[in-house]
């Protein structure tokens, strides 16, 4: 985006891309489908960002998700928008977008340097100007835009280059950490859980000080801890706790539309009206069979017990695992298999107004190798799009 609108400023500029083709990160968001952007209002979209989300009003008034929609279906790529206000192609496939972006490029006489790795940035008298490539050789340029990424998802080319260019020259860099990301966690009973999906749920996070309350939504279990919406969008929060080297837990509210009275009166209902039935096929009325296993086994009763046969201890002990069942998380999986970088470059060394380096004329920054970082639901990519325009805007005028 920011060699489009450079380009379309009528500049002479070169893409240098590392891979052998365009847009390979942008191949796999949305699971394929690219999530573009989310149409909700100006402040619920910042609302989602975990911090410095004012950093980015200047680029967002530049170049906001309306624009983008009409970016695209003026180039022939309708779009559509989905729950929670998520906006897609048609086509359900992310090279759909790649292909317009790609085509933009060719329009506006914008030259690919495929296959194209950057060793140094050249600045004189603390200008930009040029870049010396890996292979040794030399491009002139007095404006500079650094786009390369976190490093996330490295095997798309994102190993962190960008930043380190940008450490070397002086810039500030907020420790990278993994945003978006599943949490791995002590008990080894989630294994038996892998690939069950528990809908219409809470979750509370603590360090026994601070609390993080999610929203109701779903939890994926994986072979070595949780995923899923809710855990994905709490991530961040979560691992900045462990940062700390705090002890953090989740407790599991599968029923939180019921208190515990109300669950507890349900579930002595159904134990009633099939008191002669095993207790494992009465519970999974309430719960995933396999979920009704795990806490049987861990409240030590009978799965063959009778419904009828359930005292009152263990009646209480089954409702606290509904409504409060905890697990220790120990730490998130890795950088490089979270969605999303957090940190990068500080943006007190960043002029939000145009993506200017405060300290290197002519070196723009532009999405997630910068400080910001957000949400699921297009939010993230919506930032590099407008972050993306902004640099090269400003540098194609400035």
């Amino acid at each position: 985006m920011a060699a489009i609108r450079a380009g379309q400023l009528q500049q002479e500029v070169t893409l240098i891309e590392k891979n052998p083709i365009l847009g390979k990160k942008l191949l796999l968001s949305g699971k394929g489908r690219c999530n573009l952007t989310n149409v909700c209002a100006l402040d619920a979209f910042l609302a989602r960002f975990s911090h410095h989300a004012q950093f980015l009003r200047d680029a967002f008034k530049k170049f906001f998700h309306q624009e983008l929609i009409n970016f695209f279906e003026k180039r022939g790529l309708r779009l559509k928008v989905e729950r929670q206000l998520r906006v897609f192609p048609v086509t359900d496939k992310s090279n759909s977008v790649v292909a317009v972006l790609k085509k933009e490029l060719l329009t506006n006489q914008v030259k690919i340097l495929f296959k194209t790795a950057v060793k140094d940035i050249v600045l004189a008298g603390g200008r930009a100007k040029g870049l010396i490539l890996s292979d040794g050789r030399f491009i002139a340029a007095d404006k500079i835009i650094l786009a390369c990424g976190g490093v996330s998802y490295s095997f798309t080319g994102s190993t962190g280059e960008g930043i380190n260019l940008a450490r070397k020259l002086g810039h500030r860099i907020i420790p990278l950490r993994p945003g978006l990301v599943p949490l791995e966690t002590r008990q080894k009973s989630v294994k038996a859980l892998e690939g069950l999906t528990l809908k219409n749920i809470r979750l509370k996070f603590s360090d026994g000080q601070k609390q993080i309350i999610s929203e109701i939504g779903e939890l994926l279990f994986t072979g070595f801890g949780i995923s899923g919406p809710l855990v994905l969008s709490l991530s961040g929060r979560v691992v900045d706790l462990l940062g700390a080297d705090k002890k953090v837990h989740v407790e599991i509210d599968l029923k939180p539309a019921l208190s515990r009275e109300q669950l507890d009166a349900r579930i002595l209902r159904e134990l009633k009206a099939n008191a002669k039935k095993e207790i494992k096929n009465v519970l999974k009325s309430l719960l995933p069979q396999r979920l009704v296993g795990v806490f049987l086994e861990m409240a030590k009763i009978d799965p063959a017990k009778k419904a009828g046969q359930m005292n009152r201890a263990e009646r209480e002990s089954f409702v606290s695992l509904c409504k409060a069942w905890r697990l220790d998380i120990t730490r998130p999986c890795a950088i490089e298999e979270a969605m999303i970088t957090r940190g990068g470059v500080s943006l007190q060394d960043i002029d939000p107004r145009t993506m200017q380096s405060r300290l290197a004329e002519g070196l723009y920054f532009a999405g997630e190798m910068i400080d910001v970082d957000a949400d699921t639901g297009g939010f993230n990519l919506q930032a590099a799009f407008s972050t993306g325009y902004l640099a090269g805007e400003s540098a194609a005028l400035n």
